[in-house]
């Protein structure tokens, strides 16, 4: 039985799954979109949204909590600066997830993951 498990183990170790996820939010807010496979945007999206809404607390505690998963300062700083105020009137869901077909190698389930406010171009354009 499978109760009160959540998420996905992608096929990695605890740690291995932990770097990735936060080796892809760092990507996804630096970038504003990336591509993936289906389940890894799935997982993306609840970190990403965890991130903004911290980047909206603005404190210096939410800050170091930010630290703690994104990668690197300049993208922790864009997150509290630039994304936060973009998402201020927003109450959640700043993600989107596009599936944009099979991936020619091994037919994975393929995505794009991006911010909803990013803009309104096609991801066929941006992939």
């Amino acid at each position: 039985m499978n109760h009160r498990k959540t998420g996905r183990k992608l096929s990695r170790t605890g740690a291995h799954r932990k770097a990735l996820l936060r080796n892809m939010v760092t990507s996804l807010l630096e970038h504003e979109q990336i591509r993936t496979t289906d389940a890894k945007a799935k997982e993306l999206r609840g970190v990403a949204d965890r991130m903004i809404t911290l980047g909206k607390r603005g404190t210096l505690h939410a800050r170091r909590q930010a630290l703690q998963t994104i990668r690197s300062k300049e993208v922790t700083s864009k997150l509290f600066d630039e994304l936060a105020d973009r998402f201020r009137e927003r109450s959640g869901g700043y993600t989107r997830v596009i599936k944009i077909g099979q991936r020619a190698g091994d037919a994975a389930p393929m995505s794009i993951i991006e911010l909803v406010d990013r803009g309104e171009s096609s991801p066929e354009e941006s992939a």
